[in-house]
């Protein structure tokens, strides 16, 4: 697929691939040099605490699963469900102490 590169070097992704990779607008891209070919790829951003949250989550795989009142899971998207629950009440119990 051959795309122009237009006035102030913008580009504009072809519609195909955006549907293929389920590109929503506001997704952020992240654009590199590779051995000297373009890389555009989708990433996500997530807080510190997310990513705290989601290392401990990880690290119970080892341990016993009855010292936990959740999981264990039974897919990557259900753990990312509960880690998304949990930020999202952590940002609401921040929220009220800051009142």
């Amino acid at each position: 697929m051959i795309i122009e590169l237009r006035k102030k070097s913008q580009i504009t992704i072809p519609k195909e691939i955006i549907n293929k990779l389920n590109l929503q607008e506001k997704d952020q891209l992240e654009i590199s040099v590779k051995n000297g070919v373009i890389v555009i790829e989708p990433v996500a951003i997530y807080s510190k605490s997310y990513i705290q949250k989601l290392e401990e989550t990880v690290m119970r795989i080892n341990e016993d699963p009855s010292k936990y009142n959740v999981g264990p899971f039974k897919s990557v998207e259900e753990v990312i469900s509960y880690l998304e629950d949990v930020e999202d009440h952590n940002e609401g119990k921040e929220k009220e102490l800051k009142k």
